[in-house]
This record gives structure tokens, C-alpha cells and sequence, in this order.
């Protein structure tokens, strides 16, 4: 028998292909290309213990089967201090990592175990003066996005580069 991976695991919202890639386009424009390794991203969880990996997929495969696409609006611009953020408005969402919040009760650790301020990061690690700038453009140009969420996606985190584990697509019917 082997062990359990211990690698952290980050658990990610999908974004539909098109809010997607406008949203890596902003990346790309405003995160220092030398830090500018993933994708533009919504955080459910930055580091699940590896160790519940089975776990977790299990729990999302079960999600994914009885859960709908998700509504969510991408409408407020968000101050990182070093950096910008737009904020993403979806409750059902939040209710969703609410719930693997407490299947993992006293595992998560950090950001992980408080409640979410979910957002996509299109730049940090930056000067304050410079996201001020950012910000204060999209605060003039951004336009909320109406969008759903299709699904859940895992990667194990291995010196800062993410290995895909698997992508789980939500397909409940809505009543």
C-alpha cells in the first residue's frame, strides 16, 4: 500500500471559455509576466491537504452530479493593496464551498478556513501607485459579467506549478 499524496490541493470555480479568456487577456496585460505562471482564477481553496485527495474528488463527483451551473456576476473591482482583483457575486457558490469548508472542518488552514471573498486576480505583486492606476481604470471601464459557473476543477500544487486532478462538470438540471 502507498501513501497518500501529501501535496496541497487548490480548488478552483470554472469560468466559461469566453469570461475566460477576457480575463486572462487582463492578466496578461497587468500581472508581472515573471509571476504570471496560471491562469486567471477563482479561488475556492488555495491548499487542501493532499492527504483528503481521494476524498475531495469523491465529495465533487457527488456535488457535480446533484448541483446545477451556478449564477454568478463578476461586478465589483477589488483593492489587493499590491495588486487588483475583480469580485465575484454568486451565493450558490459560496453555499457550495461552504459545505466542503465544513466536510473538511479542521484541515483547512489560513484563508481556507474563514469564509470566502471570492475573486480573480488579474494582477499583484505590484507597486500600490500602479494597481491604483488599474484600479481606477476598470472602475471606469468594467462592465459587470452575467455568467455561470459549469464547474469545479482540482490541481496539486507542486513548487508553485499546478498538475491538473481532475475537473468536475455541474449537470443538475435546474427546475
Amino acid at each position: 500500500m502507498t501513501a497518500p499524496d501529501r501535496t496541497p490541493l487548490i480548488v478552483l470555480a470554472l469560468l466559461p471559455d469566453a469570461v475566460q479568456a477576457r480575463l486572462d487577456a487582463l492578466r496578461r496585460a497587468h500581472y508581472p509576466p515573471e509571476r504570471n505562471r496560471v491562469p486567471a482564477h477563482c479561488t475556492l481553496f488555495h491548499a487542501v491537504p493532499g492527504m483528503v485527495g481521494a476524498e475531495l474528488t469523491a465529495t465533487l463527483a457527488t456535488l457535480a452530479a446533484t448541483t446545477p451551473p451556478m449564477p454568478a456576476r463578476i461586478d465589483r473591482v477589488i483593492d489587493l493593496d499590491g495588486g487588483t482583483a475583480l469580485g465575484v457575486f454568486s451565493p450558490e457558490l459560496v453555499a457550495l464551498r461552504e459545505a466542503l469548508a465544513d466536510r473538511f472542518h479542521g484541515l483547512l488552514t489560513g484563508g481556507d478556513a474563514v469564509p470566502a471573498r471570492l475573486h480573480v486576480t488579474v494582477q499583484n505583486k505590484v507597486e500600490r501607485r500602479t494597481a491604483h492606476i488599474l484600479q481606477s481604470q476598470l472602475r471606469d471601464t468594467w462592465q459587470a459579467v452575467e455568467t455561470t459557473i459549469p464547474g469545479i476543477a482540482v490541481h496539486r500544487v507542486i513548487d508553485g506549478a499546478w498538475h491538473p486532478v481532475g475537473v468536475w462538470r455541474l449537470r443538475q438540471q435546474r427546475r
